[in-house]
């Protein structure tokens, strides 16, 4: 428990000052709460001497009113010390947490790990930081408490106290193996909590594949099972814990009892007063109290300690390297001969716990391999090729979203592993294959490109995109709210809205991942006119299987089983032949990519 208190104030950052000020009020507030029980035995003491009379009732009368305001007075600052601390700790923690995920390579992503990222935030730091002050308020003045009782009754009498603490050690070892126990169990349980998060976003996320397939049967088993696990792992974390208490309860009564006993055999013997054995009588039912109160909570704190482990497991992942120090040169001193873009060798592999640029595991297949060419500026260079031959994969080392194994990606002669990451995503704007709008507003989903952006920029950006229209249309025209994802819109909508903040950032370099790849031929045309408002001036990188939006490219690479197939303009391919010249000679039946056999 005081590891966990540790690790708690550990991770408190500039409020931990705040905290150790209120473990002693909290000290003087348990010190406070054992007043009227030694001026009980005072009291007892006067009257058995003789020495009672009203005026030293009185005395003792206001001594208890003092120590009972006191201790109010000490309860309140110590509470108002630490009870907003923990809301307060832990929304800096979500925030680290969102810069640290904003570091991470893209492969933590992908490697089912959203489960337990919407845990940690959801559960996790939930649980600590709606219980975590609390429960060290109590924790402190529960040992404070405990160690006043047992001073206290060494005091009256050292054979008592030296017993006392006999009883208190053995509840310690009952203790250990108890918290050992509950931890196992709370670690069970905190990631059973994980797969039934990843369970119901399965669920919803694929509700309509689910449906369409008529697989809610065998879906909805999955998740009742997962329902079914989470409850039989709760109720075996109770059952398992509560024959710990059984033992504990049993302990403190022996203890009790043992002391009592030991109390009447002293002044049975003439070693203790009458005095004293009304002060042990007064203090013994209630010697073991805090110790009970206190490991009455374990469960509770057990499963914050696992909540602890996860947390500080989420940021332990190793992060990109953003320890860059060079910029990148602006265009207008930039040596002549020296490209916007460059692939220099570049080699590659997905594999588990990608971790960058640090990372070599030479046995997984390379994704990449000797990938070298140029990018002008404000030329276009189009990517295309056979499914999974590594089309998305260089657009996504050109945003850094990994970094290369081997070889290196440079913008304007400079190696972005060696550029702050916020400055190269300054320089870059990407339209994903996949669009997400978040649940907001449409303008703020374009201004999203440049927050400072005045109202009129967002519009015209809005119209060089081709979505103006459409948007004023909308019952509330910009200030329209969309579905999360953009469900309300349709995907050609949602592909103009994300082009129009591209063209808002106005960042010298673009990547369209696929972006018409599942349009129809309306919104294809609008999209087509919306991508030349966004080419000018731009340098331009776009993976397409439609020939109409490469066929004007400056540059062609057909990328094939992680090499560079073939390169040139449409022309040039058409008179090579090959893979190019293949896909645009079946294109009309296939409407896709396909190898040739052999």
């Amino acid at each position: 428990m005081i590891a966990l208190m540790k690790r708690i104030i550990a991770v408190s950052g500039k409020y931990q000052g705040r905290i150790r000020l209120a473990f002693v009020f909290s000290f003087l507030k348990s010190l406070l709460s054992k007043a009227p029980v030694g001026l009980a035995f005072f009291t007892f003491a006067a009257f058995l001497d003789g020495r009672a009379d009203g005026r030293f009732c009185l005395w003792i009368g206001g001594c208890m009113g003092v120590s009972l305001i006191l201790q109010i007075i000490c309860q309140h600052t110590a509470d108002r010390l630490q009870s907003a601390a923990g809301f307060m700790v832990f929304a800096e923690k979500r925030m680290e947490l969102g810069t640290h995920l904003r570091r991470m390579p893209m492969g933590y992503f992908t490697e089912g790990n959203i489960g337990k990222i919407s845990s940690v935030l959801s559960t996790d730091m939930v649980f600590i930081e709606e219980n975590c002050m609390t429960a060290l308020a109590d924790m402190m003045s529960y040992i404070f408490a405990e160690g006043i009782m047992l001073v206290f009754l060494a005091a009256l009498n050292p054979w008592l106290g030296l017993l006392a603490a006999v009883f208190v050690g053995v509840v310690l070892l009952l203790a250990g193996g108890m918290r050992r126990e509950a931890l196992a169990d709370s670690t069970d349980r905190q990631e059973q909590s994980e797969n039934l998060t990843e369970a119901v976003l399965d669920f919803t996320e694929g509700i309509g594949i689910i449906k369409t397939y008529n697989l809610l049967g065998e879906k909805s088993k999955e998740l009742t099972e997962n329902f079914r696990k989470s409850c039989e792992t709760n109720i075996h974390f109770e059952e398992s814990h509560s024959p710990w208490q059984r033992r504990l309860n049993l302990v403190y009564g022996i203890g009790v009892a043992f002391v009592v006993a030991l109390a009447l055999f002293l002044y049975g013997k003439g070693m203790l007063e009458v005095s004293m054995l009304i002060g042990v009588m007064l203090f013994v039912f209630d010697l073991f109290g805090p110790l009970k109160a206190l490991y009455g909570q374990s469960t509770r704190l057990t499963v914050m300690n696992s909540c602890m482990d996860r947390i500080e497991e989420v940021f332990a992942k190793s992060e990109l390297p953003d320890a860059g120090s060079e910029h990148i040169p602006a265009a207008e001193r930039l040596r002549e001969g020296v490209p916007e873009v460059e692939f220099r060798d570049v080699g590659f592999s997905y594999y588990e716990k990608n971790a960058g640029a640090d990372s070599n595991n030479t046995g997984a297949k390379e994704a990449l391999r000797h990938v070298s060419f140029q990018m002008n500026r404000n030329e276009m260079t189009a990517l295309v090729g056979p499914s999974g031959g590594g089309k998305s994969t260089i657009a996504s080392l050109l945003a850094r979203f990994w970094d290369v194994k081997s070889g290196k990606v440079l913008v304007r002669g400079t190696d972005i592993r060696k550029v702050p990451l916020s400055e190269l995503m300054d320089n870059i704007s990407m339209v994903f294959q996949r669009v997400y709008l978040f649940q907001d507003t449409i303008y703020n989903n374009i201004s999203m490109g440049r927050p400072d952006a005045t109202r009129e920029e967002v519009m015209e950006a809005a119209k060089k995109a081709r979505c103006y229209d459409f948007i004023m249309a909308l019952p509330d025209g910009f200030d329209t709210m969309v579905g999360e994802g953009g469900e309300s819109l349709s995907g050609g909508e949602k592909q103009r809205i994300s082009i129009a903040r591209c063209i808002l950032k106005d960042a010298p370099i673009v990547i369209l991942d696929e972006a018409t790849a599942s349009v129809d031929a309306d919104n294809e045309s609008y999209i087509q006119q919306a991508i030349s408002e966004l080419c000018v001036g731009k340098t331009l990188l776009v993976i397409a299987h439609r020939l109409n939006t490469i066929r004007s490219a400056d540059q062609i690479l057909v990328i094939a089983d992680g090499e560079i197939a073939q390169s040139g303009t449409h022309g040039e391919l058409m008179e090579e032949g090959g893979i190019y010249r293949d896909f645009v000679q079946v294109r009309e039946n296939s409407g896709g990519w396909n190898r040739r056999a052999g």
